[in-house]
């Protein structure tokens, strides 16, 4: 067996192996996606001698975007310097494949073509301030009081807007109230701002890479030569614009392999839909698909607990975790009457395990919670109970 299989479940080997065509494997939570698709590139340029220059992987973040380029290097070599990533040019031939976010990839893209779209390619990139700032002078020459339009608001709708492809020509179309009129006046005078100041905002980025490539066969029949083979992580977040760029790019050869699970969607606030990995199967019927549900984190209890939960879901790919971890210690539900009863049964259950440990140690525990303001009443109920605590990511 290859050393790139080692290690991997059988599952696993299925995705890292297959070598051309759409492939989609749908990846459990815990279930080891990172590792497939990783393996999956090493794979390909080792056993089945694809040249890097020809492999694009592309995922939502740059942290994610770094693990992925460090196993692959890993896997490739016995180097684990990310040194020669940093100043990575995606147009001249190296011997790693092009791994970043849609946006970094995009970027380079457009650095080396966006004069066909009549901007420099020395383009600026415009920061949630600078979009304030021109939104702000756009509602100034239209009489627009930004207390009574907030701007950042009017910023989600433009946003909302580019990442679904829409432009400000076409927007008016969907303007159906008076907030919505208002984005209707001011998007195109924001827009062309920014193309007199020869800059993009972060929207524009993927959106611009679209137009370049319809408006331009011959640059993307370049990227298609080039990108022979594509994989894309959290495919079940991608927008319409990233969906249509991946379309585009993967149009000729279709060695698209895709990896993503309904189930953990979590950008739909940005436009993401789950749609586009639902239908994944309608936009390439000649495809295979490889269900990854063994999960390696929790144990069994946990996972029938949340397969229970996320079946009652409709619009989704059926699967069902597992783990070979046994059982392990059953649930407990609590109900509490309020938020401070919560704090109290927290505090409550935190004394009874010390209670019962030969070293108790605060340190063992730690209580989450998905917003901060939830923090307050724990952080009160700990002071009266004298529970030592740590703030991590917020303000005592």
């Amino acid at each position: 067996m290859s050393r790139i299989l080692e290690g991997l479940n059988e599952k696993q080997i299925e995705a890292v192996t297959h070598f051309s065509g759409p492939l989609l494997v749908v990846a459990g939570a815990g279930s080891g996606k990172t590792s497939a698709l990783t393996n999956r590139i090493a794979y390909l340029i080792e056993e089945r001698s694809v040249s890097p220059w020809n492999i694009l992987a592309v995922t939502f973040t740059n942290k994610a975007a770094k693990e992925m380029k460090g196993r692959i290097m890993n896997l490739l070599s016995s180097s684990k310097d990310l040194d020669s990533f940093e100043n990575y040019d995606i147009d001249n031939k190296v011997n790693m494949p092009t791994v970043g976010t849609f946006h970094s990839v995009c970027v380079r893209i457009l650095r080396k073509n966006i004069h066909n779209l009549d901007f420099e390619n020395a383009f600026a990139i415009y920061d949630t301030a600078d979009q304030q700032i021109v939104v702000k002078q756009v509602m100034e020459t239209l009489n627009i009081d930004p207390k009574k339009l907030n701007p950042k608001a009017v910023l989600s709708h433009i946003s909302n807007a580019k990442n679904q492809l829409i432009g400000p020509g076409e927007y008016e179309q969907f303007a159906n109230d008076n907030f919505t009129q208002k984005v209707a006046d001011i998007y195109p005078r924001y827009q062309n701002i920014l193309e007199r100041n020869n800059a993009l905002d972060f929207d524009d980025i993927i959106m611009k890479t679209v137009q370049l490539f319809q408006n331009f066969p011959k640059i993307l029949d370049f990227y298609q030569e080039k990108f022979k083979f594509i994989c894309v992580d959290e495919y079940q977040d991608t927008n319409r614009a990233q969906y249509i760029l991946i379309k585009l790019l993967a149009e000729k050869y279709q060695n698209l392999c895709v990896i993503g699970d309904a189930d953990q969607s979590i950008y739909s606030w940005r436009g993401a839909t789950i749609q586009n990995i639902l239908d994944f199967e309608k936009d390439y019927p000649e495809m295979k698909k490889v269900m990854l549900e063994q999960n390696y984190r929790s144990t069994q209890n946990i996972l029938d607990a949340s397969n229970m939960i996320i079946e009652k879901n409709t619009n989704r790919l059926e699967k069902k975790l597992w783990t070979d971890k046994g059982d392990g210690e059953k649930i407990k539900h609590w109900l509490a009457d309020n938020e401070r009863h919560e704090g109290q049964m927290i505090s409550a259950e935190i004394a009874k395990i010390l209670s019962d440990s030969e070293f108790p140690r605060y340190k063992d525990f730690v209580v989450l919670y998905r917003t901060n303001a939830q923090s307050r009443v724990i952080e009160e109920v700990f002071i009266g109970h004298g529970i030592p605590y740590r703030i991590i990511g917020g303000m005592k």
